[in-house]
């Protein structure tokens, strides 16, 4: 039996949104307005990050620097991913926040060949420029996470999804374990959707060990 770690970032392994966090901080625009269609339904997660993130003409040392001073991983988290690779366990990071930053915060905490599946990133002088790039190299308008879901499982893994918030909601259905936080965990229990409670990235560890994954 071959298992994934299917991660969220913003919200789950960090304690605060980065995208939300920047575009407060640099985006020249309502912002929030976007996301309040997003969160209606009424656009989708592709056309609400490419319109949002055109509204900061920061570079990218700057949104970097910005968000390193503000921005808190979870406890036990390069603990949790170093267990995966003892148990022989894929870990990924499959996240509708940008691949810049994430990758920088990867490569503070001394994480290296972790795949990450986020918004392609490209800064110009006109805005940052956001696009969601499939499995197949295609632009995707919506259903990122859950494409890679998909894809993982066609791949022959067995999923274990962890999330915060109301777009993993989605993936989150279609693995065969969850664990959740804040947001995601009261959609679970509203669905009635099994999901293992977590707090810190050590109660992940510790509810692996009690899931028979091998």
């Amino acid at each position: 039996m071959k298992t994934l770690i299917q991660c969220d970032f913003d919200g789950t392994i960090t304690e605060k949104d980065v995208s939300f966090l920047l575009l407060d901080a640099f985006a020249d625009g309502d912002w929030r307005a976007l996301l309040r269609q997003y969160q209606a339904g009424e656009i989708t997660v592709n056309h609400f990050n490419k319109s949002a993130f055109a509204m900061v003409k920061a570079d990218k040392h700057t949104l970097l620097q910005y968000a390193r001073g503000r921005v808190k991983v979870r406890e036990g988290f390069v603990d949790l991913v170093n267990y995966c690779r003892r148990r022989g366990f894929k870990f990924v990071v499959v996240s509708n926040g940008q691949k810049f930053y994430i990758n920088a915060f990867l490569e503070k905490l001394g994480i290296g060949g972790v795949d990450v599946f986020a918004a392609k990133t490209e800064f110009t002088p006109d805005g940052v420029k956001a696009s969601y790039i499939g499995p197949d190299g295609n632009t995707l308008e919506s259903g990122f996470k859950e494409t890679y879901v998909r894809l993982f499982s066609d791949e022959g893994y067995h999923i274990v999804y962890v999330g915060n918030g109301i777009s993993d909601l989605a993936p989150a259905r279609l693995a065969h374990y969850v664990f959740a936080t804040s947001e995601l965990l009261q959609y679970c229990r509203q669905e009635n959707l099994d999901c293992i409670p977590f707090d810190g990235f050590s109660d992940i560890t510790n509810g692996l060990e009690c899931l028979p994954l091998d």
